[in-house]
C-alpha cells in the first residue's frame, strides 16, 4: 500500500504578497531532492503555470450547481415561474412569447420547475470551469479556471487536490505543493483541509499584518502545523517586527526573511522560478533555507 504524500499549502491573506513567487521557487527547490506533484488551488486566477512553463496533458470539464431552463416550445407564458422565483432570474415574455431563465440569476433552487404545471422546465448541471493536467520540468501540475460568475470554487479547488493527492498516490512521490488562493474564503478552507503544513507569506505591511491574522485563524482552527515567511522584508523593519512579535505570541515559527529584489520581477518575465533564474542571489539562498526547514518539519 503506498505511502499518503505529504501535502503543504502555500497561503497569504491577500493577493500580492508573493505566495506564487514563493511556490514556483519551492516546486524548483523540491524536484531537486524528491520527485513531486503541484496543484494551484487559486481557481479563480490561477497564474502559477506563467512561471512553471507547463505542457498541457488532459483538459476537462468542471460542471457544478443547477440551471434552469425553459422549453419554449412547451412553455404557456403563464407567469407561475416568475412569482415561484425569489432572485429575478425568470424573464417574462413579450406579448405571450416564451419565457427565458437568466443564467447569471438563477440560483438553481428549482423553484419554478416544481411550480410549472405543463413540466416546461428542466434543470441541468452546467459547465463552471476547466480543469487541466499538466506537465512540468518540476512534477505533474494540476490546474483550473473557473469560469466569471461561476460558483462553487471550493469544490474545484478540492478537485484539483484530489487530482494531485491521486498522482502522487500513484506515482509514490512524498509530497504534494498546494499553491493557495489568497483571502479566508471557501477556496481557502478547501486548500487547508487534509494539509501536514502551512506556509502563509506575508508583507511587511498593515493590510498584510491584519490578513495574517485571519488566515491563521483558518490554519489554527482546523489544526494544521503554520510557519510565517515575511516577503519584501526590507521595506519596513518596524513591521517586520510586529510581525514576528505576533506570530510567537501565537507560537507560529517566523522561518525567513526575504528581502525585496527586482530579480524576482525580471525571473517572472522570463518565465522561471527566482531560484533557478538567479542561484546565487540572496533571496535565492533565503528560500533555499526556507524549503530546507519545510524537509525538516515534514521529515522528508
Amino acid at each position: 500500500m503506498n505511502k499518503d504524500p505529504k501535502q503543504v499549502v502555500i497561503l497569504s491573506g491577500k493577493g500580492g504578497t508573493g505566495k506564487t513567487s514563493v511556490a514556483a521557487s519551492l516546486a524548483h527547490l523540491a524536484a531537486q531532492d524528491l520527485s513531486l506533484s503541484i496543484a494551484d488551488a487559486d481557481v479563480d486566477a490561477s497564474n502559477l503555470d506563467l512561471v512553471l512553463h507547463p505542457q498541457r496533458i488532459e483538459e476537462h470539464a468542471f460542471k457544478s450547481g443547477l440551471l434552469a431552463h425553459i422549453d419554449p416550445q412547451r412553455c404557456i407564458s403563464c407567469g407561475q415561474c416568475y412569482e415561484a422565483c425569489r432572485f429575478d432570474a425568470i424573464i417574462p415574455g413579450f406579448k405571450g412569447a416564451p419565457y427565458k431563465v437568466d443564467p447569471v440569476a438563477c440560483e438553481g433552487c428549482n423553484a419554478c420547475l416544481y411550480q410549472c404545471p405543463v413540466n416546461a422546465i428542466t434543470s441541468s448541471e452546467p459547465e463552471a470551469g476547466l480543469w487541466f493536467y499538466s506537465q512540468t520540468p518540476y512534477g505533474p501540475l494540476y490546474h483550473a479556471h473557473l469560469f466569471a460568475g461561476a460558483e462553487n470554487s471550493g469544490k474545484l479547488v478540492t478537485l484539483v487536490k484530489q487530482q494531485a493527492r491521486l498522482k502522487a498516490l500513484d506515482d509514490q512521490r512524498p509530497l504534494v505543493l498546494i499553491d493557495g488562493p489568497p483571502g479566508i474564503g471557501c477556496p481557502v478552507i478547501s486548500s487547508v483541509s487534509g494539509a501536514d503544513l502551512a506556509l502563509l507569506v506575508v508583507e511587511p505591511t498593515l493590510s498584510g499584518a491584519h490578513d495574517l491574522k485571519r488566515v491563521l485563524q483558518t490554519t489554527l482552527h482546523f489544526g494544521v502545523k503554520t510557519l510565517a515567511l515575511i516577503n519584501k522584508a526590507d521595506l519596513s523593519q518596524k513591521q517586520c517586527q510586529e510581525i514576528e512579535a505576533f506570530c510567537q505570541s501565537q507560537d507560529i515559527p517566523v522561518i525567513a526573511r526575504i528581502p525585496y529584489n527586482t530579480l524576482v520581477t525580471e525571473a517572472m518575465v522570463q518565465g522561471q522560478p527566482i531560484t533557478a533564474y538567479s542561484e546565487g542571489s540572496a533571496i535565492a539562498q533565503a528560500l533555499h533555507g526556507v524549503w530546507s526547514t519545510i524537509k525538516t518539519y515534514l521529515n522528508l
